[in-house]
């Protein structure tokens, strides 16, 4: 394991001289819309103390990483008024970590797909020897960001729509009075009313989403799920509805949504290097397929912690930006977690008062987490591969002990 704290006096290209002052509100003032600092080539850079922040909860906290303390982490980089003051790499032989794997200690897993084969470390967590590294579930982050490019663009009307239109081309069974109810929000807020057995985890080879891994039409397949409960009700972790979701950008926009990422998202905030993986009916991966690099990731964060406006463009409304991470389902109590996270569109909301985001996140399996504090302009972002029994929740630690130590409050 090797490591190196990126602490380094400001350098890169910046479009403004001014620091962005800590936010009292949700909302940016016209004076922080002037000063605020948007990364070309790369991210400008600082020091913790130099934005406001002590730097010895943050050493102490890379110690533990180092030491061993908590799952394994690939990269911890910490974004403060819009320049990076931490950019923390570790190295990890996931070859080795994979041969010393147990046979089938996946039992679920699709060994005859390498993209699907979680053991593989060509596939996971790096691309094939790249910096491009998976994003799992934060995929489906990115994918609702793009529904919410489509509605700008008014090819999708709104959220209110009815889903069951877009797939008018696939027969499965419409008996079930309630399939017909579900709207591109039901699927956002995983509020869908489809059945999807998640008991066991991914490990367990009846686990619906291990099944849909290993189909060979996946669509189908989540289109031939029954209904279990009234949509917009009850609220049920569903990776099928993520790959729905992907489908009706795709229907709607009539690109994939490979290309539409590209030309509507990435492009504009300056992610040019990704992967995305293809399933085998031909449909970009929106439940986990997406693939970047760390510094990427977090371009994805700080455009919501900019209300979707990217230099002097507004790529997302406002409005979008601020229903994505409304939590809708106020607590989801993750079995890991002691706190009440709450869920909105594709996005978790870890921390919220009185309705609102006072952090959101994007989490994806294996150790991926996008976290954004708006009110202490903060965007952090961590990867890693927690797939070997690795002690420790890396991202609570980062969350609610290490940042506020380092901001001088007191911690959650």
């Amino acid at each position: 394991m090797k490591s190196s704290l990126f602490v380094s006096a400001l350098s890169g290209l910046m479009l403004a001289a001014c620091d962005t002052p800590d936010k009292t509100s949700d909302r940016l003032s016209d004076q922080e819309i002037v000063d605020t600092i948007y990364p070309d080539k790369s991210w400008a850079t600082s020091t913790p103390e130099a934005e406001g922040m002590a730097a010895a909860p943050i050493e102490a906290f890379i110690a533990d990483i180092d030491a061993g303390k908590y799952e394994l982490v690939d990269h911890l980089l910490i974004i403060r008024n819009g320049k990076a003051i931490v950019d923390q790499s570790f190295e990890h032989d996931y070859g080795e970590a994979s041969a010393a794997l147990a046979p089938d200690q996946f039992v679920g897993l699709n060994k005859t797909d390498q993209q699907y084969d979680y053991e593989d470390p060509n596939w996971h967590p790096f691309y094939q020897g790249s910096q491009l590294h998976s994003m799992q579930s934060v995929t489906k982050s990115v994918t609702s960001a793009l529904i919410g490019t489509a509605i700008k663009q008014g090819l999708i009307e709104s959220v209110d729509v009815q889903v069951l239109p877009y797939f008018d081309a696939y027969k499965f069974d419409r008996s079930d009075p309630r399939k017909a109810e579900i709207t591109l929000e039901d699927l956002l807020t995983m509020r869908s009313g489809i059945d999807w057995v998640t008991e066991g985890g991914y490990a367990d080879p009846n686990h619906s989403t291990v099944l849909l891994e290993a189909s060979d039409t996946w669509i189908q397949f989540i289109l031939d799920r029954p209904m279990d409960e009234t949509p917009g009700t009850i609220w049920e972790y569903n990776d099928g509805v993520s790959v729905l979701i992907g489908k009706i950008l795709r229907e709607a926009t009539g690109e994939q949504v490979v290309d539409w990422a590209k030309e509507t998202l990435f492009d504009p905030i300056g992610i040019d290097r990704f992967y995305w993986k293809t399933t085998p009916d031909g449909e970009a991966d929106t439940e986990g397929g997406l693939y970047l690099e760390a510094h990427d990731l977090a371009r994805i964060g700080y455009l919501f912690l900019r209300d979707g406006a990217w230099d002097g463009e507004q790529i997302l409304t406002p409005d979008w930006v601020e229903a994505s991470v409304t939590p809708y389902i106020a607590d989801v109590s993750p079995s890991n977690d002691s706190f009440n996270w709450g869920y909105s569109y594709q996005w978790w909301v870890p921390e919220h008062q009185n309705g609102v985001a006072t952090v959101f996140a994007g989490n994806g399996f294996g150790g991926q987490r996008l976290i954004v504090v708006p009110e202490h302009d903060i965007v952090a972002v961590l990867t890693g591969w927690n797939i070997f029994g690795n002690p420790g929740p890396v991202e609570t630690a980062l969350r609610t002990e290490v940042i506020p130590q380092a901001l001088g409050l007191p911690t959650k």
